[in-house]
């Protein structure tokens, strides 16, 4: 029996379930921040035999609004893209990116808000694969009836972020960088800052010096400092937050919520508090 993926998968082991024919749905996830045509571009130059593009800007996230530059589409509007890859419930989904897991991670909570348990993102990514890659254009796929089932996440709105910001019994999560989460540099959003009572934990620091996922009990240990019940992660966009909620998942803690507006989404209504420095003094 075929063993199912639901964190990460190595390179070897993806290698593996194609030389068996296995049930298999290969997603390319790369993407660039603030040049929306450049996932397509790196696509149609060199991708895994098979992969389709999973499109962080036209098919992972809605157009920019008031829940952020990369809100979650509607779930039947997402429902109804992975329908039309032709998605089987047999089958294992692998995302990947050029960047450390960073965007893939948001294919990956995205199709286990599906409940799509067997849903991995390739450890170290494009990088890792050592086989001749497929240019141009991804092959036409049939539609298929795919149907949802229980969502394994969490989803937080504004609201509940909101009600707990004093809250002993939940711990927001900063995935950005340390500049950014203390304001001394925005390179993106027009607000710098952090959402009170936040603490920083950089997406980035769940990667080795190898570009692969720390082992779990360097990631259980990454996250020991979090001590209340509850989790909720963000970002700027709600992209790299699914970083850390994977990198928890793979050191075995419970699934964390995601609040998908973060950052971009919090600073649009100017009446919600910012904070700066270190969160110390939140």
């Amino acid at each position: 029996m075929t063993q199912t993926y639901t964190t990460l998968i190595s390179a070897s082991e993806l290698a593996q379930l194609v030389a068996q024919q296995a049930p298999l749905r290969i997603f390319d996830c790369r993407a660039r921040l603030g040049a929306p045509e450049q996932g397509g571009l790196l696509f149609r130059a060199g991708h895994i035999q098979g992969a389709l593009q999973a499109d962080l800007d036209a098919q992972l996230a809605d157009a920019p609004n008031t829940q952020g530059r990369h809100p979650l589409p509607p779930f039947e509007q997402w429902l109804g893209q992975v329908q039309r890859w032709g998605l089987q419930p047999e089958e294992q989904v692998v995302v990947y990116d050029d960047a450390g897991g960073q965007m893939a991670a948001r294919a990956w909570w995205m199709f286990r808000w599906l409940g799509h348990e067997a849903s991995a993102v390739l450890d170290g990514g494009l990088a890792q694969w050592q086989q001749p890659l497929q240019s141009g254009n991804a092959a036409p796929v049939s539609t298929s009836d795919y149907q949802p089932q229980p969502a394994l996440t969490r989803l937080w709105q504004v609201d509940e972020v909101l009600q707990n910001l004093q809250s002993t019994e939940h711990t927001l999560v900063d995935a950005r960088s340390q500049e950014r989460f203390r304001g001394e540099q925005e390179p993106i959003d027009p607000v710098a800052g952090h959402i009170p009572h936040a603490v920083c934990l950089p997406c980035s620091e769940n990667l080795g010096a190898e570009g692969l996922f720390k082992t779990p009990a360097q990631l259980r240990e990454r996250f020991a400092s979090i001590t209340t019940a509850h989790t909720v992660c963000y970002c700027g966009s709600g992209v790299t937050a699914t970083h850390n909620i994977l990198a928890m998942r793979v050191a075995g803690l419970a699934e964390p919520a995601l609040y998908a507006d973060s950052w971009s989404g919090w600073i649009t209504d100017t009446s919600r508090a910012v904070a700066t420095g270190d969160g110390s003094a939140d």
